[in-house]
């Protein structure tokens, strides 16, 4: 790695910002339907030029939790300089979970695991904007060994050591010229699409977008399903009526978590008709042996398994591949701790020989996740695969992901991609925004805590 320059962090700043997406059922499935939103970390150094941006995505409510345990991861960092920070940052991932009284609120999960992920994001924001280059660029400069000393390989080394890691990145230079090649000519990340397939959406509403998304290029679309079979089976059949079966388009469909084992092979077997390429989120994210048992049941049907958006660390990953329990690894940039444990999944991922498909539904997700299927591609698995895309919020980032012809184009500004516009800030930030002051704001926010009060207990509920 290059020489440090003579830098240190000065400040960790936070922003609660929340968009106000309920109001249009963006994001709408069988469980979530919140307001898009963005835990966001800034690193401040001692030079006035150089600033980290970082985010962990949310649904709303209970995201200041994650700003403030951001500040206290933040307060390990107080001080130190690039060269303490980067000369081994597998070393200070380590030291940024090994608090010994905040670690009790993880370990390496939850909240306090998605505010490091925005922290961690942010430190390589920064580092990627020191050296001028994109992250994924930067990454893709070092050596083998020199992305090993990124990973913390604690609870791992039994489904993959630092030789083994060292092993499949030196096995992957064969060919890294020619994929060069495609993410330069922005052909490397195919992209698929959610845009439609929203659960809160009406009929008209989901067959225009499938109309207008497929005139935009796009070859792979996802839907969702979960809530009512009988409505599940009606929206597919819509979207097969547009995709059709036979012209070269693929149709997914996603759970968001909400069955059981028993209620997830059952509801899928129902669905098989439509030929759904796979099914995500069947069942809880913890839930490794669930998902090997739908996986398994599955088999006959040609449907596949998909999981990991809510998968919490690198340890849960390490079980559903060590099992075979999934046939994708869906991983979040930041619902995991950032990008340091994101490489050690990828190369797990590789070893066992799984597929990997990020998750971006959600503000900032498809600008993190384009480095990383860049990543994917270019250094470690060599093979393309689909990536998500939401065309939502993205107006509100300088460095915006973009699609065009199915396919994401390479980012070329330094660092991660996920830096936001002041003025949207300003607007958005809550509670003191200037949208969530105004009078919509005032009662979208009332709406939303009134839920808590008056939203009735069930008197039955399914198993």
């Amino acid at each position: 790695m290059s020489t440090f320059p003579d830098i240190t962090i000065t400040g960790i700043e936070t922003r609660d910002i929340r968009f106000p997406t309920t109001l249009e059922k963006i994001g709408s499935d069988a469980v979530n339907v919140g307001d898009y939103s963005a835990a966001y970390a800034i690193v401040k150094t001692s030079d006035p030029n150089l600033t980290g941006y970082g985010m962990t995505f949310t649904d709303g409510k209970g995201q200041n939790l994650i700003c403030e345990a951001i500040k206290i991861l933040g307060e390990r960092i107080q001080g130190r300089s690039f060269e303490s920070l980067f000369s081994n940052f597998g070393a200070t991932w380590r030291h940024l979970i090994s608090d010994k009284q905040f670690r009790w609120l993880g370990p390496e999960r939850g909240l306090t695991h998605m505010a490091l992920g925005a922290l961690v994001n942010a430190l390589f924001d920064l580092w990627a904007r020191y050296l001028k280059k994109p992250v994924w660029q930067m990454i893709a400069d070092f050596s083998p060994e020199e992305i090993v000393r990124l990973i913390d390989f604690r609870y791992i080394t039994d489904a993959l050591t630092p030789a083994e890691a060292i092993e499949i990145l030196e096995n992957a230079k064969h060919g890294k010229k020619q994929r060069l090649q495609d993410v330069l000519e922005n052909n490397a990340v195919p992209a698929y699409t959610t845009s439609a397939g929203w659960l809160g959406y009406s009929d008209e509403k989901a067959e225009r977008l499938l109309h207008q998304t497929i005139e935009e290029g796009y070859t792979y679309f996802k839907f969702k399903v979960g809530s009512n079979l009988d409505d599940d089976k009606r929206r597919l059949a819509l979207a097969r009526k547009v995709l059709g079966y036979d012209k070269g388009n693929t149709l997914m469909v996603d759970a968001n978590q909400a069955w059981s084992v028993p209620e997830a092979i059952e509801w899928m077997k129902a669905l098989k008709e439509y030929r759904p390429w796979f099914i995500e989120e069947p069942t809880s994210p913890d839930d490794i042996l669930g998902h090997k048992a739908v996986r398994d049941a599955l088999k006959d049907t040609g449907i596949k398994v998909a999981t990991g958006e809510m998968c919490q660390n690198r340890m849960v990953f390490k079980q559903m591949f060590q099992c075979g329990a999934i046939d994708y690894a869906q991983i979040d940039a930041c619902r995991v701790g950032g990008l340091n444990e994101v490489l050690a999944i990828l190369l797990m991922a590789k070893k066992f020989n799984v597929q990997v498909v990020p998750h971006s539904g959600g503000v900032g997700l498809p600008e993190y996740t384009q480095h990383l299927s860049t990543i994917n591609y270019l250094l470690i698995s060599g093979e393309k695969s689909i990536l998500e895309y939401v065309d939502h919020l993205h107006e509100h980032i300088k460095y915006p992901s973009i699609v065009k012809k199915g396919y994401y184009q390479t980012p070329k500004d330094p660092g991660y991609s996920v830096e936001f516009y002041e003025k949207s800030i300003e607007e958005f930030v809550f509670p003191n925004g200037t949208w969530w002051q105004s009078e919509a704001g005032k009662k979208l926010y009332t709406e939303t805590q009134d839920n808590d009060v008056n939203e009735p207990i069930l008197k039955d509920i399914k198993f």
